[in-house]
């Protein structure tokens, strides 16, 4: 039990530098901005097609833990909680790589240096939850009748849904040929400006209340304060850009920020 501990402190250190991270992460992004899309400029350095990037930042946290998995007896993924909670994880990146980045319709470049930068974080959050949840998480057979995993596994699933509808309301805003930026309407666009991102939110959210954990908690964290900033700019640089922008639009959380 002992030696068990021992070898999850290692994980526990790495989730807190996550949460380091994410303020760091806010920080820079209040101050500085994203480089990516609509944002980007000369300066930004060499890029790469948006499909092509998308699908190579991302992988990571698919590939990661599936060698995680593969690598070594997975001891704690025997418990059903384990599993469905790992599922959760590789679900989204399934996605986010496989599936997202083959839709986009005429992305604008991604600087390289956003590439590799997403790249490593991937790489590093999906260890950090595949080790988790693979080797060292305990959770009694019956959790997944626990009030905390059915609520925390709604909110995944509904945060999902939101972000996949919305990244689809937000594709189709041009038609084949069109290019420049529209106001989105519909689904929780109508109260939002970034519904996409409120969306991620409450995805991870969910998996950190169903996990119960450190380690999901600081990526429920990260998530939050790496999009929050972006959404602020975004929602400035709608009400900017255009003079029929819903003004009763909040930037992130409906009704509330």
């Amino acid at each position: 039990m002992a030696m068990a501990l021992a070898q999850e402190r290692p994980l526990d250190a790495l989730a807190y530098l996550e949460c380091l991270l994410a303020l760091l992460g806010f920080a820079k992004l209040s101050i500085v901005g994203s480089p990516y899309g609509r944002y980007s400029s000369p300066s930004s350095g060499p890029r790469l097609p948006a499909r092509a990037a998308w699908a190579v930042q991302e992988l990571p946290s698919l590939a990661v833990p599936l060698y995680e998995c593969a690598r070594a007896s997975p001891e704690r993924l025997r418990s059903a909680p384990n599993r469905v909670l790992l599922a959760m994880f590789v679900a989204h990146y399934v996605h986010r790589s496989l599936i997202f980045p083959f839709l986009i319709r005429g992305g604008k470049p991604t600087p390289v240096y956003s590439c590799v930068v997403a790249f490593f974080f991937c790489a590093y959050n999906g260890y950090l939850q595949s080790r988790y949840l693979s080797q060292y998480a305990v959770y009694a057979d019956d959790w997944v009748t626990d009030p905390r995993f059915v609520i925390g596994f709604v909110l995944w699933l509904i945060g999902m849904l939101i972000n996949i509808h919305s990244d689809h309301i937000l594709r189709n805003l041009r038609k084949p040929g069109e290019t420049g930026y529209k106001i989105p309407r519909g689904g929780l666009f109508e109260y939002v400006t970034a519904a996409n991102y409120f969306g991620e939110i409450v995805e991870w959210c969910g998996y950190a209340l169903a996990s119960w954990s450190l380690q999901g908690g600081a990526f429920a964290l990260f998530t939050f304060c790496i999009l929050l900033p972006i959404a602020q700019k975004h929602h400035q640089w709608y009400l900017k850009n255009f003079e029929d922008y819903p003004k009763f639009r909040k930037i992130l959380i409906p009704f509330l920020l």
